[in-house]
C-alpha cells in the first residue's frame, strides 16, 4: 500500500497518520470541521500503554510531558473514607491527565512533521470503489483517491456505516458527564492523587491541580440520550442545583460543589456495542469508530493509539489488504472487547439504584482484598507494549 486517506482529524486521525507515515504510506487526513481542534474538548487520561503506543510514532516524550502525572488512585465511600488505593504497576510510567486539545496539537504536529497532509472542511458522504483503488466523495463535491481508506471518524463514524449499513451506533450508558473546578480539599494528597467516590446518588471523581484548585467530575444517573449540544442548552444554575441535590451529604463532593465554577458539560456518556465488521474491501476502522468503551474505562485514547500503530504494522508487514486487515483485527479485537466489557460493568455500577449502590459499598472492602488488586485490574492492560520493530506474522 502506497497511499491512504484518513477520515477524521481528531485524536485517532493524526496518530493513525503518523503511524502510517512511519510505515512508508503517503497519507492525507480529511477533517469535516472547517478548522483545527485547538482548544476543543475536556480532560482525559493517557495510561502507560497509551504512552507506549505514542512512543511508537515518535510522540512519547511530548505526550508524556503534557498535563500532570496521576500516580495514585483512591476509592472512597460517600463519607470520604478510603476503601482502597493503588499506585499503578512497578516499572511503568504514571498515567497522565491532560487537556484533549493539548494532546491533539502534539499529535497533529507529529503527523505533519512526518509528512502527512491535513485538509479541513471535508465531510465524507460516500465512496466509489474499484479493484485497485478507493475514492472518497465529500459533501462539497470534491473527491480524493488512494489505495485504502481509514475510518478514524469517531463514535458516529460515517465509514462504519459504509462498511456495514447495519452496523450499530453508540448507545447511552445511563450516566451524564459533568465536570468543573472547585475550592481546595484539605488532605487531598497532592495533584498526582485521583480520588473516586461512590456517592449515595451519584459517582464523584476529584483531584488537586498544581494551582491549588480541585478538578472534579460527576456521573449523574440519567436514562436516555442527551447530546453535548442539548446538555449545554440547560442553564448552568440548573445543572449546579441538580448536582448539589445528587451529592447532598457526600464528602467532599458537597463542599466542592458549593464553590463549583466553569462547568464542562458533555451530556450522556455513550458506549459502542460490538462492531461486527471492522473492514471491507479497501476500508478499515480505527479508534472509536471500531471500539468506543466510554470514559469510565480510562482507556479510550490509549487503545485508539494502540490500534493505529498495530494497523500500520500490519499494512507494513503483510502483502495484501485482506491479510493485513485480518491480522489487525485478530491483534486488536480480543483486547478491546475485554476493555469495553470492563467499562460496561463500571458504568452499570455507577448507574445502579440506591439499594445496589449500598450493597456495592458494603462488599467493596471484601472484594478488594480478594479480587481487585492493581495487578489483576490493570496488569494485562496498562502493561501492554508494542514493539514497532517486530514483524507481524514473522
Amino acid at each position: 500500500m502506497r497511499t491512504a486517506l484518513v477520515i477524521g482529524g481528531g485524536i485517532a486521525g493524526p496518530v493513525t497518520a503518523a503511524a502510517l507515515r512511519r510505515a512508508g504510506v503517503a497519507v492525507t487526513v480529511f477533517e469535516a470541521h472547517a478548522e483545527a481542534a485547538d482548544g476543543v474538548g475536556g480532560m482525559l487520561m493517557v495510561a502507560p500503554n497509551g504512552l507506549d503506543a505514542f512512543a511508537a510514532v515518535g510522540a512519547g516524550q511530548q505526550v508524556g510531558a503534557l498535563g500532570q502525572p496521576t500516580t495514585t488512585m483512591v476509592m472512597e465511600d460517600f463519607r470520604g473514607r478510603r476503601v482502597f488505593a493503588f499506585d499503578g504497576l512497578p516499572g511503568l510510567p504514571a498515567s497522565r491527565t491532560m487537556w484533549r486539545s493539548d494532546l491533539y496539537r502534539v499529535l497533529h504536529d507529529r503527523a505533519v512533521e512526518l509528512g502527512a497532509e491535513v485538509v479541513y472542511g471535508k465531510r465524507l458522504v460516500s465512496v466509489r470503489e474499484s479493484p485497485d483503488s478507493i475514492t472518497a466523495v465529500f459533501a462539497d463535491g470534491t473527491t480524493a483517491t488512494a489505495d485504502l481508506l481509514v475510518g478514524a471518524d469517531g463514535i458516529r463514524s460515517t465509514v462504519r456505516t459504509l462498511i456495514d449499513p447495519s452496523a450499530p451506533g453508540p448507545s447511552p450508558v445511563g450516566l451524564l458527564g459533568i465536570g468543573g473546578w472547585g475550592p481546595p480539599v484539605p488532605g487531598i494528597g497532592g495533584p498526582e492523587v485521583m480520588h473516586f467516590a461512590q456517592g449515595k446518588r451519584a459517582f464523584f471523581g476529584y483531584w488537586g491541580t498544581p494551582g491549588g484548585d480541585t478538578a472534579w467530575f460527576s456521573n449523574l444517573p440519567h436514562q436516555g440520550a442527551m447530546s453535548t449540544a442539548q446538555a449545554r442548552e440547560v442553564p448552568t444554575e440548573d445543572w449546579l442545583r441538580r448536582l448539589r441535590e445528587a451529592h447532598a451529604g457526600d464528602h467532599p463532593a458537597e463542599s466542592v460543589l458549593a464553590g463549583a465554577r466553569d462547568l464542562q458539560v458533555t451530556g450522556a456518556l455513550e458506549i459502542l456495542p460490538s462492531v461486527r465488521h471492522w473492514h471491507r474491501a479497501r476500508m478499515v476502522l480505527v479508534g472509536d469508530a471500531a471500539h468506543a468503551p466510554s470514559p469510565s474505562s480510562g482507556q479510550g485514547v490509549s487503545i485508539t493509539a494502540e490500534s493505529a500503530v498495530q494497523l500500520a504494522r500490519c499494512l507494513r508487514d503483510l502483502p495484501d489488504l485482506p491479510r493485513a486487515f485480518a491480522a489487525y483485527e485478530d491483534l486488536r479485537r480480543p483486547r478491546t472487547d475485554k476493555i469495553i466489557a470492563g467499562a460496561r460493568r463500571t458504568n452499570n455500577s455507577k448507574a445502579a439504584g440506591p439499594v445496589a449502590r449500598a450493597v456495592s459499598r458494603a462488599l467493596t472492602p471484601l472484594l478488594t482484598r480478594t479480587l481487585f488488586t492493581p495487578e489483576r485490574i490493570f496488569g494485562d492492560i496498562h502493561a501492554h507494549t508494542i514493539n514497532w520493530d517486530e514483524r507481524v506474522g514473522a
